[in-house]
């Protein structure tokens, strides 16, 4: 299989590379995981993230997005004791509040799902990038989705 230039030999990172990236994911609970992620990943390397993905699932509720909301300073305290994530409390609460504008956007739209894809009329969008060089880091539909989230 080819793969992308910023693979390393890492297994986690190929099995990241080989099984998700790139394809369409229409599931709110996967969607709701990959926004913590992303979330927790701001400043630092993906790779970072993956490794610590198992410890994120454990800690914040297999990413259940109804439980998140509700957490509360307690919650808080132990997911910043927590060594297996990012102990970064402005992240940690950017999170429980993403899950509860998450729910909002559900009960809006019959599901996060729904609202996203409504940006493409539900179909991926296919670049032809012939290099990394050629990524913006930013296009005019990122910056429309950015600004309506």
């Amino acid at each position: 299989m080819e793969r992308c230039g910023w693979v390393t030999k890492e297994p986690i990172y190929i099995d990241y590379h080989d099984h998700e990236w790139g394809r369409p994911v229409f599931d709110d609970g996967k969607l709701f995981e990959m926004l913590i992620l992303e979330g927790a990943q701001a400043g630092l390397s993906w790779i970072t993230i993956l490794k610590r993905r198992e410890n994120y699932r454990q800690a914040f509720d297999h990413f259940d997005f109804e439980k998140i909301a509700q957490y509360d300073e307690t919650k808080i305290q132990e997911l910043l004791n927590n060594p297996g994530i990012i102990r970064n409390r402005k992240k940690i609460l950017s999170a429980i509040g993403n899950a509860r504008c998450f729910m909002e956007i559900r009960d809006t739209y019959g599901s996060f799902s729904n609202y996203l894809w409504g940006f493409v009329d539900g179909k991926p969008i296919v670049n032809q990038w012939k290099s990394f060089a050629e990524l913006p880091a930013e296009t005019p539909l990122s910056q429309r989705i950015s600004r309506d989230l």
